[in-house]
């Protein structure tokens, strides 16, 4: 009853061993997922960016700053002279978390009164932030607990009947640390990386398979024409899926949006062009849907989920994580899109984004116009 299944396995390992395309589905994909996931998939929130702003200058103040300095978790930037810097530096990114130490911090502490510093967390992205408060207040319970110790020991000095060092705590551009405010955006990205990359994975394979890409080759048509006439509709899409997602994000999540919608515009359409380019080259290389949409989705959906920012910030990766971030156009993208909603910058500081997703665009079509002329020659 069963004599013929030995050969029939026999069959199909022949043909799974004669096709490089299953054997990559069996192994590689998985390979390239566990590595993917590996150094994107960081929780851990590390090195942030901490700038001072100084005013005591005391041996006081310098040895509150080096409890920042050297835990693993945060990365001295700068020590500023001035608290109008802080709106700068916050704005930009260069720091994450800017602490203000009052100019009588070293007497207070060394008369036995209380004192408070200023600390001000970019809530940008509100789990970072508040893992950032976990830290600063945690650094902050240590060095009171040194203090207390050292009033007790030193008994010529009277002891506080509070802690030492309080803290005003302040979170600019997400107050309420709502995560919808960074989560819904971010889907944003998500959502315009894979889906116009799968329609645009189709455009030429399913031409292949179906037989009808001679008409093409056979016509007068250019490769040019035939890449630009591909995309447009893919556009046409992929730009209605953005404002029907950008409507929902403000009118159904009621997400705060504070920056310029054409420069979030503008963005959108390279990052559209950019998706589609790169599904259309997939479409290019490959001879199946089914090889082009599990390629699509690998290159595209791994990558944007684990390295963009989406879940873990950026700068907490590692060099690997950091490298491969800068490599995707969704990093990119991401930070307009979040810059755009919480900080409401302009193209004035967006033109480096934007101008990587018009290199990464102008890479993306290159290669898929001289791809094509291989199939056309």
């Amino acid at each position: 009853m069963l004599e013929r299944v030995p050969a029939i396995a026999i069959k199909e390992t022949r043909e799974l061993l004669r096709d490089p395309i299953y054997l990559g589905l069996a192994f590689v994909i998985p390979m390239i997922m566990i590595l993917l996931f590996g150094f994107g998939l960081i929780l851990d929130v590390k090195h942030l960016p901490v700038a001072f702003v100084d005013h005591d200058g005391s041996p006081w103040s310098r040895d509150y700053r080096d409890r920042f300095v050297h835990s693993e978790y945060f990365d001295l930037v700068g020590v500023l002279d001035r608290r109008s810097d802080v709106e700068e530096w916050m704005r930009t990114g260069r720091a994450r978390v800017i602490i203000d130490v009052p100019t009588d911090f070293g007497r207070d502490l060394a008369r036995g009164r209380p004192t408070a510093v200023g600390v001000t967390v970019d809530g940008s992205f509100p789990n970072r932030a508040a893992i950032i408060t976990g830290y600063v207040s945690a650094i902050n319970a240590l060095y009171n607990q040194q203090l207390f110790a050292v009033s007790a020991a030193r008994r010529g000095l009277p002891a506080a009947s509070q802690l030492p060092v309080q803290m005003n705590l302040s979170v600019w551009y997400n107050p309420t640390l709502e995560s919808k405010n960074a989560v819904v955006p971010g889907l944003l990205v998500l959502i315009l990386m894979l889906f116009p990359a799968l329609l645009g994975a189709l455009l030429i394979v399913r031409e292949k398979e179906s037989g009808t890409i001679f008409n093409l080759f056979a016509s007068p048509t250019t490769r040019l024409e035939i890449i630009l006439g591909k995309l447009l509709p893919y556009l046409a899409v992929a730009m209605l899926d953005y404002f029907l997602i950008f409507a929902v994000s403000r009118w159904i999540f009621e997400v705060r949006f504070t920056g310029s919608f054409f420069v979030l515009t503008a963005g959108a359409v390279l990052y559209s062009v950019c998706t589609i380019g790169i599904g259309l080259l997939i479409s290019v290389l490959t001879r199946s849907q089914l090889a082009a949409m599990f390629t699509t989705f690998l290159v595209t959906m791994t990558t944007a989920f684990n390295y963009s920012g989406f879940i873990t910030p950026v700068a907490s990766m590692d060099a690997v994580g950091q490298f491969i971030a800068q490599l995707i156009p969704a990093t990119h993208f991401m930070t307009v899109v979040r810059g755009s909603y919480l900080k409401g910058f302009g193209f004035d500081y967006y033109w480096p984004q934007l101008g990587a997703l018009a290199v990464y665009t102008l890479v993306i079509y290159t290669a898929a116009w001289l791809f094509l002329r291989k199939k056309i020659g």
